[in-house]
């Protein structure tokens, strides 16, 4: 009988999480433009954040941009946070792993899974942020017309 009592608190943690990676792809889609700065020949290559946590982020680049080639495990580069169309929130950051993934409309992506760099004097910016996708998903509310507001 006690396997069949559900953990609210747990449950609730896992709806929120649930909750922030969602609005994370939104907010990566269409509001805020990421870059990442690839120290080979100078180059930028535009990305897709798929997640972000305080340790690191998941993002991903279309295969045939990178030609293949792949950011080797273990290197270091710069990821470019624009917030506006001239300004952006440097992070350094650490290539932990990539693997090959295939999106629903069928295109191939080389996804990247990174841990950032604490120590660097920008990661405040990044850390206040990512508070914000926190606390937004924990306490934001879906609109369904109604005009009481439930919380201030």
């Amino acid at each position: 009988m006690a396997d069949k009592v559900l953990d609210f608190v747990q449950k609730k943690k896992e709806s929120t999480e649930k909750k922030r990676r969602s609005f994370e792809r939104v907010l990566f889609t269409n509001l805020l433009g990421t870059y990442s700065a690839v120290h080979d020949n100078g180059n930028i290559y535009p990305i897709t954040m798929v997640d972000m946590s305080y340790d690191g982020c998941l993002f991903q680049i279309p295969w045939e941009v990178r030609n293949g080639k792949e950011f080797e495990i273990g290197s270091e580069t710069t990821l470019r946070m624009y917030f506006t169309k001239s300004s952006y929130i440097p992070a350094v950051i650490t290539i932990k792993y990539c693997k090959e993934v295939v999106e629903k409309d069928g295109v191939t992506y080389a996804q990247y899974g990174c841990e950032f760099d604490k120590s660097m004097h920008s990661f405040d910016a990044l850390s206040s942020f990512i508070d914000f996708l926190y606390k937004f998903a924990e306490l934001s509310t879906i609109d369904h017309g109604d005009s009481k507001v439930f919380f201030l």
